[in-house]
């Protein structure tokens, strides 16, 4: 997957066009991708507030399955990205430590639909922003970001089975590294917002 990685995209001026803005937010477990979706999507440099961890976190943050990771988010990310010259998506990457947990319902104020990033080494991590979504009612995706070292190939089935999230909930596979693939995810997002969007007009 390595040879998958992308280059930095094009950084774009937002087009005069843009006249409908969307909130997206991105959650998920720690180190589970958040900050490298967000950076491979955005068309702008992306704000980031990533540090760098110390010996203080250790025992207080879970790094089972991410020893290797040395950065972490402690704020927020923030991105943007064109789908279309009317519409934006304004990105927001959520810290995925438990001791950051308090910024997440001030994040989801707005936001119109979030993308649920799953690692499946560590699928136990999920369960909190499921829970926090369902609880503001914020329609969602999730995307299970394959990583190379999991070898245990969990198919989409089985892991919407262990998550225990409906047929109605849409679930992809992605390489949060790839640009292209980041984007289809944010599409099927918006493709769901726009199909609960017309069932709820439909319903009398």
């Amino acid at each position: 997957m390595d040879s998958a990685v992308s280059e930095l995209p094009a950084r774009t001026p937002l087009a005069d066009a843009a006249e409908t803005g969307l909130k997206i937010v991105v959650v998920g477990g720690f180190g589970v991708g958040k900050t490298t979706l967000v950076r491979s999507v955005s068309e702008i440099r992306p704000l980031n507030t990533e540090e760098v961890m110390t010996q203080a976190g250790v025992g207080v943050d879970e790094t089972t399955g991410v020893a290797t990771k040395t950065t972490t988010t402690v704020a927020f990310d923030f991105g943007r990205i064109s789908l279309s010259d009317r519409m934006v998506l304004y990105l927001f990457g959520a810290p995925g430590q438990e001791r950051f947990w308090f910024l997440w319902d001030r994040l989801f104020s707005g936001t119109l639909g979030a993308v649920v990033l799953v690692d499946t080494r560590r699928m136990s991590e999920s369960w909190y922003a499921i829970d926090r979504l369902e609880h503001h009612k914020t329609p969602f995706v999730v995307a299970v970001n394959r990583f190379d070292n999991d070898m245990a190939s969990f198919s989409l089935g089985e892991i919407r089975q262990a998550l225990s999230l409906p047929d109605s909930i849409p679930m992809i596979d992605c390489d949060a590294r790839v640009r292209s693939s980041g984007k289809n995810v944010l599409i099927t997002l918006v493709d769901h917002l726009y199909e609960l969007a017309m069932a709820r007009e439909m319903t009398p």
